[in-house]
């Protein structure tokens, strides 16, 4: 069977994985509505996830298989960015980490299977985000009554930003805590909390709305406990701690922190999800962008016709730019996503190299999302500044996906501390000596490990500084490192673009996922192309024909590039941009306008 570029992108299951997700996102629920206030925005979101959650066969089968449910995250990202975020919290966080938590199914899920009820997860606190395993709300054990007493103890130990708000009905939610167990600090677990029913919020649970977030709809609130008491059935252990009606503690995890990150590791997860939404908007992006610039024409030299504004060079180097990069990000979170499904043991070895390229990778795709899709938007001009035109709107959420499961930058330092003390990561094997022209994919990986390599000795060298303050020993590393994760993200993206391209057998195809790949490299290249020439891996001639091949290979690719968009599958009836879909002059015809003639009599 010859492979399309769709196969090669969706890894042959568009038909039997995405495809389903394509024909249910067409209804017209799911259409974009022009004119809606923030809260019906909202209230449209938790809608929609009715609908959505109405078509899955089995929540349970959704929620814990990985390829489906970065599937779903795929088109989500592409309808509604509120959307996206509702169903990453209720499905990956909430239903993911109570399954995990709860392995004897003491607690009833069909009220959340069913979305009689919305579960949300409160865990960062005003004072506590990325350092939340030191965060304050406490959940105070009491022996005579086998119950747990639930408390925000300072303004800062507020739950940030969880969606408490009122839309969307009856909510429960996660929530971390500090578990207390006569005057013992036991470490921070998960606890079931019924946050409001039809009336409201519950008793002793407080929830104040936050200000608006351009581009999101989502009903985030800051959210406070006083002493509400909860059942011994709230807390949730999973399988590696106990709490006996006496007050014994007991876990198989002796440190407090590794106790709160088993109780939270569907954040590895949520890291997927997230790029799978970021990238599906920023693929959407590119497809409006794409057909629009075959579409918009412009002046040319010695030309009374003018030319689409996608003749020009400058043009196509931009977005043709963009699109390689959405291919080596597609390709990066296929494997990043075998790679999570593959780890089984949360402190296995396997598991420790799928944290740090998972880690990795979410950083990358969504940095390079927010990058496609401001590009995008710059390349539609005017068109790109109308939120019917899909590209403006689609940005606020890619960058709630930046900060999101974990702050990009700050995640990419653990990640880098992890690579330089071989936590989870195992440097490539140095290429052999060879030469070649800069159209040799093999060389221009070969590159790619060579810039990697160079960055984790560098890193190395940095941490190796002798310092009395271990602040500054690592500040001296912090920036090499960051260099260095980039690296080997940009690296795992073209090894897997190159082993994608590997499995197709038409050499047209072939050949043209060869020249994409090319122009991923080579702009990759360019930034790292002095350190290559000082290190001996490019000749000076070599570096000053960089850019020259940009052209080159953008030159070969532009007739190509409504291939290369159509390939990302997105209908019409899910694009929806006027500028992109035959809707463009039913936009913005009037019948009533003066160009027409008048009635005949």
């Amino acid at each position: 069977m010859q492979l399309t570029l769709n196969d090669v992108l969706f890894d042959g299951r568009f038909d039997d994985l995405h495809k389903p997700w394509t024909k249910l996102f067409r209804r017209d629920i799911f259409r974009y509505r022009d004119g809606l206030s923030p809260s019906e925005r909202s209230e449209l979101g938790y809608e929609r996830l009715r609908v959505v959650n109405d078509e899955i066969d089995n929540v349970e089968d959704l929620v814990t298989t990985t390829d489906q449910l970065i599937s779903l995250h795929e088109w989500l990202g592409v309808v509604d960015g509120t959307l996206t975020t509702l169903a990453t919290i209720h499905y990956n966080l909430f239903l993911g980490s109570l399954l995990h938590l709860d392995p004897r199914r003491t607690v009833d899920l069909i009220p959340f299977t069913r979305l009689w009820r919305y579960g949300t997860v409160l865990i960062t606190e005003l004072d506590y985000g990325n350092n939340a395993a030191e965060l304050e709300t406490t959940a105070t054990y009491q022996p005579e009554t086998d119950t747990f007493v639930l408390h925000t103890p300072s303004r800062g130990a507020q739950k940030f930003m969880p969606n408490t708000g009122p839309a969307g009905g009856p909510k429960s939610g996660l929530v971390a805590a500090r578990l207390t167990v006569r005057d013992r600090d036991c470490g921070v677990f998960l606890f079931l909390v019924p946050l409001r029913d039809e009336h409201g919020p519950l008793p002793g649970i407080r929830v104040r709305p936050l200000s608006q977030t351009p581009g999101s709809a989502v009903d985030h609130a800051i959210t406070s406990f006083d002493r509400v008491v909860l059942p011994r059935a709230a807390l949730l252990v999973g399988d590696h701690a106990d709490l006996t009606a006496e007050g014994a503690f007991h876990s198989t995890l002796g440190s407090r922190r590794r106790r709160f990150l088993r109780s939270i590791q569907r954040v590895t997860t949520g890291k997927l999800c997230l790029s799978a939404g970021a990238l599906a908007g920023a693929r959407a992006c590119l497809t409006v962008a794409v057909r629009y610039a075959h579409r918009r024409h412009t002046f040319a030299p010695a030309s009374r016709s003018g030319v689409p504004v996608f003749a020009y060079r400058c043009h196509q180097t931009r977005l043709l730019g963009a699109v390689a990069s959405a291919y080596a990000a597609t390709f990066l979170l296929r494997e990043a996503t075998r790679s999570c499904a593959g780890a089984d043991a949360t402190e296995s070895a396997d598991a420790e190299v799928a944290e740090v390229l998972v880690a990795a990778a979410k950083g990358w795709i969504t940095w390079r999302a927010r990058d496609i899709v401001i590009e995008c938007r710059e390349r539609c001009g005017a068109q790109g500044l109308l939120s019917s035109n899909r590209i403006v709107d689609l940005l606020t959420p890619i960058e709630s996906t930046i900060t999101a499961e974990g702050d990009n930058l700050v995640i990419w330092t653990k990640a880098g501390a992890d690579m330089l003390i071989g936590r989870g990561y195992s440097p490539p094997p140095a290429p052999a000596v060879r030469t070649g022209a800069l159209t040799d994919c093999a060389l221009l990986l070969d590159l790619l490990v060579r810039h990697e390599l160079y960055c984790l000795q560098y890193a190395r060298s940095r941490l190796g500084r002798s310092s009395a303050d271990p602040m500054e020993r690592w500040n001296h590393a912090v920036n090499p490192a960051l260099d260095l994760v980039g690296a080997y993200a940009t690296r795992r993206a073209a090894q897997a673009f190159l082993a994608a391209a590997d499995r197709v057998d038409d050499t047209t195809t072939r050949s043209l996922l060869a020249q994409v790949f090319q122009l991923f490299v080579l702009q990759h290249l360019a930034p790292c192309a002095g350190l290559l020439l000082a290190e001996g891996h490019l000749t000076a001639e070599a570096v000053r024909d960089l850019s020259p091949a940009v052209d080159r290979v953008s030159a070969a690719l532009a007739p190509h590039a409504l291939t290369l968009v159509e390939a990302f599958g997105i209908p019409d009836a899910i694009l929806q941009a006027p500028i992109a879909t035959d809707g463009y002059d039913a936009a913005y015809d009037d019948p009533a306008g003066p160009w027409r003639p008048a009635p005949a009599g």
